[in-house]
């Protein structure tokens, strides 16, 4: 395309490209793979050394998320092959919700998308982290691209369209008026040994161990798993966490023979922040479109967010190949994003409003609801949904006054097919 060449201390770095997409997370590898193959010139810069460390998510991907978009992941990136999710209420009480679908080694997973897209011909800078952000216009005022500054030797870089999928503290929310700030909670996790698992996701529903959240047990191969929580007490996470793992099944427990190791025994601790309030009330802006955690895309219930980061970034990429083609970055031309997404995605309001009334609950209301559930969450019917009201009401009639209606809802609409998992 013609863009001068200069010398940098990882090689031949273009200084000008086409789209600039910050962050190598799922989002991010998304979108510079679809954006490379659109023929657009396509540079990610990611902040950390290496793409996919440090691990901040659970690692799972539903297969119907896979068919979604039109991936093939290569079987070394996967960590153990699941039935779907088990949810377990505070008696104990357990209920499925069965969706195959994959855990992944994500930290694999990640660099292969990136490997993807360098192979279509993005470039891919380690190390460097954006400080700055410039709109160019001409002398018409019209906006024609951005000087992006940072930190590492690639930087200055102009491009003429940026894809933020720098995750939930987001570049270009901080340095541009992106709207509304996202609330966000605390996540945090162990990778463990010697777990025993069925092929299920457990999603406990515990408020003892996690207030205004859940624990997971995520299984991998050879009876690895990553086991932790979300809870709205930031700083308690770790604590809350502990106490669950040694008051389950999974507390340590030296074995009769060496070499002394233990069942559940912790290796790493690894975590970070989600956002669980929604979209922000602007996810584009002349110029650049926001993916994934930048723009708020969880699925509220569960706070799955692969599979929104991963469609968000291919469609992200294809709006601004069709806007570059159209000689028009303007933001009203970039809603096509928001209108694409908004007509995809799951209504976030109805999930919020389930979820809080879940939250609202006491553990013996949530455990007098899970046993009126029947044993599969998935495709209940009307006819099911409406003998579940009738066994509440004869049961506990006072839950049908605290939305409880809301929160079956909110479980049908944390499945795979409304991008749950």
């Amino acid at each position: 395309m013609g863009f001068p060449l200069y010398k940098r201390f990882m090689g031949e770095v273009p200084q000008q490209c086409d789209v600039l997409i910050i962050g190598a997370g799922p989002g991010g590898g998304s979108a510079a793979l679809h954006a490379a193959r659109a023929g657009l010139k396509t540079i990610i810069v990611e902040a950390d050394p290496e793409v996919g460390t440090p691990v901040h998510c659970g690692e799972c991907l539903s297969d119907l998320a896979v068919q979604n978009l039109d991936l093939e992941i290569p079987e070394y990136v996967k960590a153990l092959d699941v039935k779907g999710i088990r949810v377990i209420f505070p008696d104990g009480t357990k209920k499925l919700l069965t969706e195959p679908g994959y855990v992944l080694e994500k930290h694999l997973f990640e660099r292969w998308l990136c490997d993807e897209a360098c192979e279509q011909g993005a470039e891919l800078l380690l190390h460097h982290r954006v400080t700055g952000m410039e709109r160019i216009y001409n002398s018409e005022n019209k906006f024609t691209n951005w000087k992006i500054e940072g930190r590492g030797d690639g930087f200055p870089i102009e491009c003429k369209a940026v894809i933020d999928a720098s995750g939930v503290a987001g570049a270009a929310s901080k340095l541009l008026d992106m709207g509304t700030e996202v609330e966000v909670i605390a996540g945090f996790q162990y990778e463990m040994l010697d777990v025993p698992n069925d092929g299920y996701l457990d999603f406990y529903l515990w408020p003892e161990y996690s207030p205004h959240g859940y624990v997971w047990m995520i299984p991998k191969k050879g009876g690895r798993a990553n086991v932790g929580l979300v809870t709205t007490d930031k700083k308690g996470a770790i604590k809350y966490l502990d106490s669950f793992i040694t008051d389950t099944y999974l507390k340590e427990k030296p074995t009769v023979n060496p070499p002394w190791r233990a069942e559940g025994i912790k290796v790493r601790p690894f975590g970070g922040t989600i956002p669980i309030s929604g979209p922000r009330s602007r996810t584009v802006a002349e110029g650049v479109i926001l993916v994934g955690d930048a723009a708020g895309f969880t699925s509220p219930l569960f706070e799955g967010g692969s599979h929104l980061a991963l469609w968000s970034g291919r469609q992200a990429a294809q709006t601004i190949a069709k806007a570059l083609a159209d000689d028009d970055l303007s933001e009203s031309s970039l809603l096509a994003y928001e209108k694409a997404w908004k007509k995809k995605f799951p209504p976030y309001h109805k999930i919020l409003k389930g979820k809080n009334a879940l939250y609202n609950l006491t553990d013996e209301e949530m455990s007098i609801m899970a046993h009126c559930l029947p044993e599969e969450l998935g495709n209940m019917s009307p006819l099911q949904k409406f003998g579940i009201g009738l066994k509440i009401m004869v049961t506990k009639p006072i839950l049908m006054t605290k939305r409880v209606v809301p929160i079956l809802l909110s479980f049908g609409y944390s499945r795979a097919k409304y991008f749950g998992w």
